[in-house]
């Protein structure tokens, strides 16, 4: 049996994914500090509740984006459900435009949100940490969902025997 061959689009998948992963587990171990350190310590991590934030925030931007690619996020869906496979095609390749539309418009707002904060120079507020970066991270996220996003839409239209969609129908049937 060969090994399927890995191009260059799935290594950037496998990387978002990964990054995606990381910063759940980042996510993860600081609020577990802050609650330890609150707890049995009576002491806090300064600046904590920001960081919490803005974390959460780039959390839910590389969530966006691994979840974007695989199709495997909750749909409910009854015309998709009942349309012919080539329907199905179809719907999909418009469905997934429009999410590329909208992901793209607001990579471009959120940018506009990265450039706010370091132009107005917005720091923490215990520590005086400037946030930008942290917003900066949150949009390489949105950039990442768009760069799926795309990908997708060109295996979609092109090569749909690429994707890597999670079919509920054929999970039901095992």
């Amino acid at each position: 049996m060969t090994k399927p061959r890995v191009g260059i689009m799935d290594r950037m998948i496998n990387s978002i994914e990964w990054l995606a992963a990381m910063f759940v587990g980042i996510v993860a171990l600081n609020i577990f500090l802050a609650v330890v350190l609150r707890k049995f310590f009576n002491t806090s991590i300064p600046d904590s509740y920001d960081f919490g934030r803005m974390l959460l925030g780039i959390l839910i931007f590389w969530g966006i984006a691994a979840t974007s690619y695989r199709g495997g996020h909750i749909t409910v869906d009854l015309v998709w459900t009942a349309a012919s496979p080539r329907m199905k095609r179809w719907i999909d390749v418009f469905a997934t435009l429009v999410l590329l539309f909208v992901v793209a418009v607001q990579t471009a707002m959120l940018f506009d949100k990265v450039r706010g904060t370091y132009v107005d120079n917005v720091l923490t507020y215990d520590m005086n940490i400037p946030t930008w970066p942290f917003y900066a991270v949150a949009w390489l996220g949105d950039v990442s969902a768009v760069v799926l996003i795309a990908i997708r839409t060109y295996r979609l239209i092109f090569h749909p025997e690429l994707l890597h969609d999670e079919k509920p129908e054929m999970k039901a049937d095992e």
